[in-house]
């Protein structure tokens, strides 16, 4: 089946939150922030901005009638600043104004006087003189002290990895208006409607009930609307409730940069031993994570960093400890990977620094690693149905890696100044919210008189094909045809109390939800057939391809004539269904639990190309073999792969993020942030969907495909690293993602301006 979306997409058709249209009286709002990274605001003066043409209200920390705190975890973010900033772009007022051009240079004539304080960015900085978001966590299992005193080879070393800029195509954005009764209608770009909804109300200081959240779709989001599309409908729902008047807030690409977080740079030293057999016996990691000023997700994405602190390796004995640091950047939040990709980054990195010790390739010691069936994870769960040695072998002999390998020698013994590298990337993923109340969802099904039939959920559609995936599973179970389904938008009046669409689980968790609704209604559909034909007790009724069988045969009874009998002998419709994924479970106290209803794993082959006289680089190809589980849909599950892939490459190579020491993004545009274009993705993606078992927690066995394959990208790092030291076998580069074209060649020529 195809993306439902894909057809107004291609036409434009597709609405999305700047397509919608505005109500008479509409005021656009622009939002003045902090030119400064850290400091007391000593005087703000906005009477000059208050007279310029079109203005109609400015608003502060001070016009707030609730609280001014969007704080989720921790209750550390105020909405607009009062009386000191933290980050350079932080929000301290907005300005209304009768169109968008208007609020814009308003805010230019607003003056603010900052007495400046000292700025932070690095993590390890800000530990040593004690500025967390909260106190440190750590896994352990076994014992690495008596571990390590063992170990025939023992390895430490440093691993860093930066941030991401999310990049989703519709930048930030709301529409906000007030309905009767005082109650507050808002259209907004966000992964997280019952999170705008719960701090709206807080902010207005108002009851949840009061304000209604409504998402059509969203035009990318990769976690950076999880939390952070939060405040900017927060502040059009505020500028609704001073004002009166419908307010429209969306920012521009530069302001959307500079003002919201990204993903966490991390900062972590390992330690590593092997027996002589070459087995890993102990690992101690300690992470330093950028958090920025305020707490966000980071507590939940160092959570995450410390859940797949070992990839997908098998290790009796490790110690894992994490910081989350506070600094003065804007607060970090969730990526696609949410800490996971950081924390498999230091595992590979130190395999990769054992293997070039040892005097040997990564891959010998990755594969007698795998983790195996009943193998324990630090955190306390035992592995089942566990399918990393399985995708291992299948990479292994479907893309023939003896031949990759004699081609890559042969082509760097016959190339002086090209030189190909390879590398492989396990990958083993958790599938759950770690916090184990947010795995549950609800979702609301509609019968009409007609026979058409309307699913509301609390699945926000991305550009992930989730509605795709909501609409086949309702169609599978009351065997109708796909087209007389409609996914409706996620609104918080339908579908209440809703966890965002994140961390890989919005299929399971509302396609679950969508299932048992949907069978609820068959089996009173099925009832009632029995009765209107004086069926005999447990006579096998099923509802197939939109005709009723009975015993096995169609009888005279179809899908329309079915529901309209039903309705006329007053029989529900309707239905609302909640699913909650049982057995899982994590208790922070003692860090042990079976936090994940399952795993994916897979493996990924990658090669590339450096040019070792310009530092540029390729990727020649990506083979993978990915545990699908049975797959619900391939096209969508392909291009998920895809996409991930791509963004996890982009993240290890070309992606640098970077502020100055005052705090101020310097890669603060398009031209100077880079993301993989049509001339850097692989030249070759080929990806083969694995025969397993998938899990009975996913949704008809069709395993979460949305993060996983963001971390085969890690490996494109590996590949690259190995090409340089097949030009230059004595050189060390340190291991610091992303790779840049400029760390290429610095690296290959330590000594600027020495002849190669």
């Amino acid at each position: 089946m195809r993306n439902i979306d894909a057809f107004n997409h291609v036409r434009g058709e597709s609405v999305y939150l700047d397509d919608i249209p505005v109500r008479q009286g509409t005021l656009y709002a622009w939002v003045f922030s902090s030119p400064v990274a850290h400091g007391k605001i000593l005087n703000l003066d906005f009477s000059e901005a208050q007279n310029m043409p079109g203005v109609v209200k400015i608003f502060t920390a001070n016009d707030v009638p609730g609280q001014n705190q969007i704080g989720g975890i921790i209750a550390d973010e105020p909405l607009l600043a009062d009386g000191e900033v933290h980050f350079w772009g932080q929000p301290i007022a907005v300005v209304l104004a009768e169109t968008e051009l208007q609020a814009q240079l308003a805010s230019h004539k607003i003056q603010i006087e900052i007495e400046k304080l000292p700025v932070i960015t690095d993590p390890r900085e800000a530990h040593k003189v004690g500025k967390l978001i909260m106190p440190p966590r750590t896994f352990a299992l076994g014992n690495t002290e008596t571990a390590f005193a063992a170990c025939e080879h023992v390895f430490e070393g440093m691993a860093e990895s930066g941030g991401q800029e999310h990049l989703y195509i519709e930048t930030q954005g709301a529409y906000a208006f007030i309905k009767e009764n005082g109650s507050f209608y808002v259209a907004t770009s966000t992964q997280g409607p019952t999170a705008v909804q719960r701090h709206g109300a807080a902010v207005l200081g108002i009851g949840m009930s009061r304000i209604e959240v409504d998402v059509m779709r969203l035009g990318g989001g990769f976690g950076g609307k999880e939390d952070q599309a939060t405040p900017w409908a927060v502040m059009a729902l505020l500028g609704a409730a001073l004002t009166k008047r419908p307010v429209k807030l969306s920012l521009h690409r530069l302001e959307d940069m500079r003002m919201t977080g990204k993903r966490h740079p991390y900062s972590s030293d390992f330690k590593i031993g092997f027996d002589k057999d070459l087995k890993i016996q102990a690992y101690e990691v300690t992470f330093y994570q950028n958090a920025g000023a305020a707490a966000d997700l980071s507590p939940a994405v160092l959570e995450r960093t410390l859940f797949h602190c070992t990839n997908s390796y098998f290790i009796p004995n490790v110690k894992a400890t994490a910081f989350s640091c506070k600094t003065n950047l804007p607060p970090n939040t969730a990526f696609r990977g949410f800490g996971g990709p950081q924390g498999m980054f230091v595992i590979e990195a130190a395999l990769a620094h054992a293997a070039e010790k040892l005097g040997m390739e990564a891959s010998v010691l990755q594969e007698m690693n795998l983790l195996k069936e009943g193998d324990e994870f630090p955190y306390g769960q035992i592995t089942e149905n566990c399918e990393a040695q399985n995708c291992w072998q299948t990479a292994f002999g479907k893309y023939d890696l003896p031949k990759l390998r004699d081609e890559i020698t042969i082509f760097n013994s016959q190339n002086k100044f090209l030189k190909k590298g390879m590398a492989l990337m396990p990958i083993c993923f958790g599938i759950s919210f770690t916090k184990t109340a947010m795995n549950q969802s609800r979702a609301l099904v509609h019968i009409y008189q007609d026979g058409s039939v309307g699913v509301s959920t609390g699945a926000v559609e991305m550009g992930q094909g989730v509605n795709t995936k909501m609409l086949q599973v309702a169609a599978r179970v009351l065997g109708i045809d796909p087209k007389r389904i409609r996914i409706e938008t996620t609104n918080t009046t339908r579908v209440a109390n809703t966890s965002p669409s994140a961390a890989s689980a919005t299929a399971d968790l509302n396609g679950k939800a969508v299932q048992m609704a949907c069978e609820t209604l068959k089996e009173r559909l099925k009832t009632h057939i029995a009765i209107q034909l004086n069926l005999p007790e447990n006579t096998p009724i099923e509802i197939q391809e939109e005709q009723v069988w009975v015993n096995g045969k169609t009888v005279d009874l179809s899908w329309e004539k079915l529901v309209f009998s039903a309705f006329w002998s007053r029989i529900s419709l309707s239905e609302n269904a909640h699913y909650a994924t049982p057995e899982i479970h994590f208790n922070p106290e003692i860090e042990k639990g079976h936090p994940f209803a399952y795993h994916v794993y897979g493996t990924a082959i990658i090669t590339t190309t450096v040019d070792c006289l310009r530092g540029t680089y390729e990727i020649d190809s990506v083979k993978i073999a990915h545990d699908f589980g049975s797959s619900l849909n391939t096209n969508v599950d392909l291009g998920q792969i895809e996409g991930g892939l791509v963004q996890g490459i982009g993240w290890m190579t070309l992606e640098e993020l970077l502020y100055n020491q005052e705090g101020r993004l310097l890669s603060n545009a398009l031209s100077t942030y880079k993301v993989p274009d049509i001339y850097s993705v692989p030249k070759e993606i080929e990806v083969h969907f694995m025969d397993t078992k998938g899990s009975k927690l996913a949704i008809f066995g069709s395993k979460a495909v949305g993060e996983p394959p963001l971390m085969y990208g890690i490996g494109a790092y590996f590949a690259l690293r190995n090409a340089i030291k097949a030009f230059r076998p004595a050189a060390e580069p340190k291991f610091s993602a992303p790779m840049t074209p400029e760390k290429v060649l610095l690296t290959l020529y330590p000594d600027f301006g020495s002849q190669p």
